[in-house]
This record gives C-alpha cells, structure tokens and sequence, in this order.
C-alpha cells in the first residue's frame, strides 16, 4: 500500500492523514517545529502514522502532499520528493503571505509556482478548495447521486490520476482540470471555491471562473 508523506500538519494536512488512513495508506507526517510535537496527533493516528522532519516525510511518501502556507513555499526539500507526484492544497491569501504579482495579475498559479520550486517532481492540485472538516464527513460510495465532487489539475496524467484514485477512495468524485496552468479555476475567490458541488456543479462552476477576480 502507498505511504504518503505529509508535509504540514495544520487543519488540512491532519484531515488529509485521517482520511487517508482510513482508505489504507501508511502516512508519515510532519510539521515546522519538529515531529516531537505530533505526538498527540500519531497517537490519535494510530499504528499506520509516523512523525517525522520534513525532509523524512518527503523521503518516506511514495506520493507526497505539500499543505503548508504559500509563503514557505521555499522551505519545501526538492531532493527528497525528485521524481515524485506531488500533491499541492495549497491557496494564496495576500493578506498572510504578502502580494505576488504574478498571482495578483493572472499570470501564474499558485500550484505552478509549486512545480516550479520542484522541477523534478510531478504537482497536482488537491484539497485546495474544500474546508478541511469536510474532508472526512462529506463523503459518500461511487455512484452516489449528490456525491460531491472535488478538482485537481496537473501537467501530468499519472499524477492527476493518482489523485482521481485517492478522492475515489476517500468519497468523492472527481473533475480534471489539467493541465496545471488551469488550476486557478479552483482558487480564492472563484465559483468553485470552497462550496459543496458534484461534478456536474462543480463543472459548471469552473466554467464560469474568470482569471483574475
């Protein structure tokens, strides 16, 4: 079973760790102040979760999930996720990590500046635009009529793939966005941000993003 290494233990990244765990995986998780103070967390966990620096995390995922604010973008390690598919939950919030202009004006996304930090691995957008306490709760089985659908993008198949798996198991449908370049359809501010849509909706809502807010 794949291990995901989790870096960033804040209200997405945990919830990502219990859902993944719940659908089977290993996690191996950690935040900024080292894992002695995920103690609590693991042992909420359970047995399939480990604590660990950042650079431990990246190195112990199969897959990683990078949730930390966009402004330690650049303290993420490249070496240990090189070659890796990735995964981005991340959103840009001026007010906490300060204006980027190319974000400001359209020009780039924030999962591309994601990929760009790590040329070598393979980013997908997830998670970005649900609250995290729905991430466990507002799940249903495949098939479901209202199941709620979540997005990603990425510029390569297998990755985007592996994140139609994950919500799948998880209980969500999924609608692909890719290539990346076109994952600010599911940023701040946009129709699909944050709100409960199938995949129908969650179409729809996509459709109706204009690029710059």
């Amino acid at each position: 079973m794949t291990t995901l290494g989790i870096i960033g233990a804040g209200h997405i990244g945990s919830q990502v760790a219990r859902a993944a765990i719940t659908a089977g995986y290993d996690v191996v998780i950690s935040n900024s102040r080292g894992p002695e103070t995920l103690s609590d967390l693991v042992a909420e966990l359970g047995p399939k979760a480990k604590a660990a620096t950042a650079a431990d995390a990246g190195a112990a995922g199969d897959v990683v999930v990078v949730t930390v604010p966009l402004h330690a973008l650049s303290q993420i390690p490249v070496e240990p996720l090189a070659g890796k598919i990735v995964l981005d939950t991340n959103n840009y919030y001026f007010e906490r990590d300060g204006h980027i202009d190319a974000l400001d004006k359209g020009e780039t996304t924030v999962s591309q500046l994601l990929q760009e930090h790590l040329p070598t691995s393979k980013v997908a957008k997830a998670f970005n635009h649900i609250g995290s306490g729905d991430i466990t709760v507002d799940v249903a089985p495949a098939g479901e009529p209202n199941r709620r659908a979540l997005a990603t993008s990425s510029d390569f198949p297998e990755a985007a793939d592996f994140v139609t798996t994950l919500y799948d198991q998880i209980g969500f449908d999924t609608v692909d966005v890719s290539p990346l370049s076109e994952s600010w359809r599911v940023e701040r501010d946009r129709p699909a941000y944050v709100v409960r849509q199938t995949a129908a909706e969650l179409r729809a809502n996509l459709a109706k993003a204009d690029r710059v807010p």
